[in-house]
Parts: C-alpha cells; sequence; structure tokens
C-alpha cells in the first residue's frame, strides 16, 4: 500500500498541482485514536496508510479526485457514515439501501458515495469498493479492495495524456469487476 501511495502522491502532485494543494494534511496516530474511540470503530490499516497519506480534500475543492468525486476527509467520512446508518428502518427501508459497515471515502457532491466496506456485502469480502448511489439501486462493488482501486487511479495517470485528463474520469475496471448488484 505504501508504494502505491507514493507514486499516487507523484503523479497527482506532477500532473495535477491544483489538486495536491487542496489535499488536506495526514491524520496522525492520536487523530485515529480519538476518531476511533468517537466513533467506536476499529479502522481498518489500509483505510489508515490513505489518511496517514492525507486527509481528505478541503471543503473548498471541487477536484475531482476519482470518478467525479473528491476525497472525503476521515471524521466528515465518518459522521456521514453514521448520520446514513441512522436512516436504516425509517427513511431508508429497503435492506442495504445503506448499510452500517460502509463508510463513503470519496464522494461527487450529489449524495452518492463510493464507499470502504468493512464487511463485504454482497460477495463476503471486506475492504471492497462499492457504490452507494442515492436515487439509484444498483450497488455495485467496483474493486476488491482499496490499493486495488488506488492502483487503477495510478494507472489512469500513467497512461492518460495530460491534456486528456477531465473531471468526470472513471477508472476503467477490467476483469471481474464491477460486480453488479440491486437492492430491492
Amino acid at each position: 500500500m505504501q508504494q502505491t501511495l507514493a507514486t499516487l502522491d507523484s503523479y497527482i502532485q506532477n500532473l495535477r498541482p491544483e489538486l495536491y494543494t487542496d489535499l488536506q494534511s495526514p491524520l496522525s496516530a492520536e487523530d485515529f485514536r480519538a476518531l476511533e474511540q468517537k466513533c467506536d470503530i476499529e479502522i481498518p490499516h489500509d483505510l489508515k496508510a490513505l489518511y496517514r497519506w492525507k486527509n481528505g480534500q478541503r471543503n473548498t475543492s471541487y477536484e475531482a479526485f476519482v470518478n467525479n468525486s473528491t476525497f472525503i476527509p476521515l471524521e466528515e467520512a465518518l459522521d456521514t457514515a453514521q448520520e446514513l446508518t441512522n436512516m436504516i428502518g425509517m427513511d431508508f427501508e429497503i435492506e442495504n439501501w445503506w448499510n452500517e459497515r460502509w463508510i463513503p471515502i470519496f464522494h461527487n457532491g450529489g449524495g452518492s458515495y463510493i464507499c470502504y466496506d468493512l464487511g463485504g456485502i454482497f460477495t463476503g469480502q471486506a475492504g471492497q469498493l462499492i457504490e452507494y448511489w442515492n436515487k439509484d439501486n444498483d450497488r455495485n462493488v467496483i474493486a476488491p479492495n482499496l490499493e486495488g482501486f488506488l492502483g487503477l487511479l495510478n494507472d489512469y495517470y500513467a497512461h492518460t495524456p495530460k491534456e486528456k485528463f477531465d473531471d468526470f474520469f472513471s477508472l476503467d475496471t477490467t476483469g471481474e469487476y464491477p460486480k453488479r448488484f440491486k437492492v430491492d
């Protein structure tokens, strides 16, 4: 994971300096302890590694980090997860419309997220990334894990000419991803 993040850091710093300046300082071990205690959660190692690299984007930044979405600071991500979890059984009556084991880490600005799945909903693979669409019932698993997803982002930067960069880009997946699921 460290090499993947170092590569990503270099790509963003060199190819998208305007985005790089909007990324926030990393979280410390004390920051993680405080958030884990506040939210009564154990943050997985790979997710900690991401937030040890950078703690999301500034709230004033609208540059897409990936898949037309911004990178959410961890405390905001955990607060959003709790808010959405509190809606289960009231606003969210369909099973897995939202799941209490999801942490939104990327946000499209319209209420939809790319989430880190602590529980492995649908596949049994904890740590996978899943798309949550607030108005649609598809819940696609888009990567088996965070490092694989960030590796796809590195591949995008490695193979896309700078003049072709687009705020609305989506990562190309190959093989068995995305795994498509619907909730009804």
